[in-house]
């Protein structure tokens, strides 16, 4: 039996990537909330996980750590599940795409943390922060649109077909909605299918009915 564990759903965005992941790959799982940015969070997370953070993916004797390890072991443990696209191509592009978002986006993870219950704009920053987050905003896009325009048919997922590169951006839908990021016909209907898959409602639904909060000066959300 496969355990994640994971924190806030309403704020942590590294535990939405596997999470949803193994449920759009029909995988079944225990999990285990763990709310961060409290006194016992670090002793607990420690319980599970040598570097004391979240995700963690215990899969018997073994403990995974990190999203993109998490996601590359299910790979290997589940070859039959479509992690990838299937055309050389396409799945060139979608791990280089989740690759970029596992390592770059500073200023959109610091000025734009993930929440499902978020309903605003981005005010009051500096113009350098200001140009750091749009262009980070316009590179996103960008991916969207590349992703969907060579590879978009048999779906409405970046590569047709959902695959581990909706999960890593997956996130960023939410930010994009939660800060009403203007988007084009092509990138709305995007994030407007995201939206609509049953993991991310029962995702948001249990973000919703949280009670922890947390200052966006908390630290760096994925």
């Amino acid at each position: 039996m496969l355990t994640l564990i994971i924190g806030n759903k309403n704020y942590s965005s590294w535990s939405l990537r596997p999470w949803l992941a193994m449920k759009q790959m029909g995988l079944e799982f225990d999990e285990i909330r763990i709310p961060l940015y409290l006194p016992s969070s670090k002793p607990d997370l420690l319980r599970y996980s040598p570097a004391g953070k979240v995700p963690t993916l215990l899969d018997g004797d073994l403990t995974v750590w990190d999203t993109a390890a998490i996601l590359g072991h299910l790979a290997e443990c589940f070859p039959e599940k479509p992690w990838w696209p299937e055309d050389k191509a396409a799945r060139a592009m979608a791990r280089s795409a989740s690759a970029e978002m596992h390592s770059s986006f500073v200023p959109l993870r610091t000025h734009m943390p993930m929440s499902c219950k978020a309903d605003k704009r981005v005010s009051g920053l500096a113009a350098t922060e200001q140009r750091a987050l749009d262009a980070d905003i316009a590179r996103v896009k960008q991916i969207w649109r590349s992703a969907r325009q060579q590879f978009g048919e048999g779906g409405d997922c970046l590569f047709g077909q959902f695959s581990i590169a909706d999960a890593m951006y997956a996130p960023v839908v939410w930010r994009f909605k939660g800060y009403n990021v203007e988007l084009d016909g092509l990138e709305q209907a995007y994030v407007d299918a995201m939206l609509a898959l049953p993991a991310m409602q029962d995702w948001a639904k249990a973000g919703l009915a949280e009670v922890e909060q947390m200052a966006e000066t908390d630290g760096l959300y994925g």
